[in-house]
């Protein structure tokens, strides 16, 4: 069984909300890990764990990063870290997965499911790599981020819907270990 590892220097976790309806304000996590364990070249049959910590999130707007670090949001406080354990890939084609898993933000757990594109596998300066492309959707409210506010006109502050974008390289396990030494 292959085990890889998230490159952190080399991946990005953003998230995308409608804002007063009409925009849309894109954040991310700074710091995050994860590990993955795979038979098979494809990642087919993947078993997936990875870990945001919240305290990272960046919208590029320092008072509304303390927003969503309250306990309005995400309640950084006693919930410093969110987490995503995968429970099954479902391969489709042209390298194209549904990775069904379990989220958990907030001390609460939902599944979810993702749409993954494995972009292939190539020989990097310190061993293999491999690339997705990682997307999906979830309703904020099912994880207990409940704040909202009307506009004037009666239009919602932040919408319910979260878009993920996902972009994500892996290191072969032994190679990380070995250039990390």
């Amino acid at each position: 069984m292959a085990q890889w590892i998230i490159d952190p220097v080399h991946s990005e976790v953003t998230f995308k909300v409608k804002h007063l309806v009409v925009s849309t304000v894109t954040g991310r996590f700074t710091s995050v890990r994860g590990t993955v364990e795979a038979t098979k070249n494809d990642f087919s049959d993947a078993r997936v764990s990875f870990q945001a910590d919240v305290n990272s999130i960046s919208t590029n707007n320092e008072q509304r990063d303390g927003h969503l670090k309250s306990a309005d949001f995400f309640d950084a406080a006693n919930f410093p870290e969110l987490s995503f354990t995968s429970t099954a890939i479902e391969p489709k084609s042209d390298g194209a997965l549904v990775m069904k898993g379990d989220m958990t933000i907030r001390g609460t757990k939902r599944s979810i499911a993702l749409h993954v594109a494995y972009n292939g596998t190539v020989k990097g300066f310190d061993g293999d790599v491999a690339g997705f492309e990682i997307s999906g959707v979830l309703n904020r409210q099912d994880f207990g981020l409940r704040w909202n506010a009307l506009t004037e006109t009666g239009g919602v502050v932040v919408s319910d819907e979260v878009k993920l974008v996902i972009a994500v390289e892996l290191k072969r396990a032994q190679a990380a270990a070995s250039a990390a030494a």
